[in-house]
């Protein structure tokens, strides 16, 4: 029997997103000044105010607030009426020295043996559903809110939109999970004051149909526009008035979002966020190479589906377990059990190992902390910190390493493809 799944996104503005933000740009600006930073970084913003917390262990000196402001005025907070605004919301720093306890359990004289930077288990997941290997529903949740923060900064088809949305996407799947339709889209996006509620209603709705939308359609593959029929339920500021919104209508804190920075609901989610940490913090760094390896494992044809799980205790290199699922997918005539040893074998899952081959100890995150942490396009990039001081400098980056299909090979001759 048909059934339907739902996967949601939030867009750069949202004040959970606004929070992700800025704790991901303290840790680039970290790292681009002394690779062998640990940070781990909390941020809360609310009305005109954002409190920054955390430990840290660097070598560098950040201004912390000079780095705030420009993230949220990067975002498009710059107005008053939005009672958060990047030059005048206060900014308050609690950030203090890391605990040599916690220190003590990561750093080795081999950095081979680099110990994970926290236990927990974390995951990655892949499927041949897109052509990025992620879930349908959370990649079109992203594609409409990126669309519609190009159509807020263009400000020329729409010029009432404000910075915070939220988007969700109903899919319906047929016995044998591929994508029939749309059911239903949601979106919620804050907007500026109308004179007539019912008017702004009325307006708001059909720009979301007759711009949006159709943006978002022409990008995508023949097969995809396809599920956008006549029989979609559209639920458009369902609410009504959304005119407070950002942090001034809710408090963010980092972290908040972690289904809607991997897959949606899909596959599974380990115990840990990811912004605001460094990559000894396997929190983060395992859970970008277990999307690794699920997605090269998919690529190469081991499965239709996977789910890879690792797990690590605080201050150990060697990871507890591998476990992977392949949702009864596989194609290499092995069970789960047997195609998470020869994973074991491909890929190296020590903290150092991982940092290393996803080269993780660059300042890659700002581009992580909106609009999901997976399925993005891997490209490198030269970023620009402190630009017009003294201390300017350039570093080219290369982004969402964990994306790169560079071990489809060595998988297909591991398992005979």
């Amino acid at each position: 029997m048909p059934y339907l799944f739902t996967s949601e996104s939030v867009s750069e503005g949202h004040p959970d997103k606004v929070a992700d933000q800025i704790s991901d740009a303290l840790i680039d600006n970290f790292l681009a000044y002394d690779l062998t930073s640990k940070v781990a970084c909390e941020t809360l913003v609310t009305t005109g105010q954002v409190v920054l917390a955390g430990e840290v262990k660097s070598d560098a000196y950040l201004d912390v607030q000079d780095i705030a402001r420009e993230v949220i005025r990067r975002i498009g907070y710059t107005k008053s009426e939005y009672m958060f605004e990047a030059n005048s919301c206060g900014i308050f720093s609690a950030i203090h020295e890391q605990s040599p306890d916690i220190n003590q359990g990561v750093e080795r004289k081999s950095p081979e043996e680099q110990g994970a930077g926290d236990q927990g288990m974390m995951f990655g997941y892949a499927t041949k559903e897109t052509e990025n290997f992620m879930p349908l529903a959370l990649d079109l949740a992203h594609k409409l809110l990126i669309e519609l923060a190009a159509l807020r900064r263009e400000n020329k088809d729409i010029q009432y939109l404000r910075p915070d949305a939220k988007s969700q996407v109903t899919i319906e799947y047929s016995d044998d999970n591929q994508p029939i339709r749309i059911d239903t889209i949601v979106i919620s996006t804050q907007h500026d004051d109308f004179e007539s509620e019912q008017a702004m209603l009325a307006k708001i709705k059909q720009d979301m149909i007759d711009i949006l939308i159709p943006r978002v359609k022409k990008g995508l593959k023949p097969e995809l526009q396809s599920l956008f029929t006549d029989k979609i339920t559209y639920h458009i500021n369902p609410t009504g008035k959304f005119v407070i919104g950002g942090p001034h209508g809710d408090t963010g804190l980092t972290g908040r979002k972690i289904i809607v920075d991997t897959y949606g609901g899909k596959g599974a989610h380990g115990g840990g966020a990811f912004s605001g940490k460094d990559p000894s913090k396997v929190d983060r760094s395992a859970a970008y190479a277990t999307r690794h390896i699920a997605k090269n494992l998919v690529a190469a044809g081991v499965a239709d589906e996977v789910l890879v799980q690792v797990s690590y205790a605080i201050g150990v290199a060697k990871p507890c377990g591998v476990f992977v699922d392949t949702y009864g997918t596989a194609k290499v005539g092995l069970k789960d059990g047997e195609i998470a040893r020869k994973v074991e074998e491909i890929f190296d899952l020590r903290p150092y190992a991982i940092e290393q081959r996803l080269k993780l100890r660059n300042p890659m995150y700002g581009e992580t902390a909106a609009y999901g942490h997976m399925g993005r396009e891997s490209k490198t990039v030269t970023k620009v910190f402190n630009a017009g001081k003294k201390n300017e400098k350039k570093v080219d980056v290369e982004l969402f390493t964990w994306e790169k299909l560079d071990y489809v090979d060595k998988v297909k001759a591991a398992f005979g493809l």
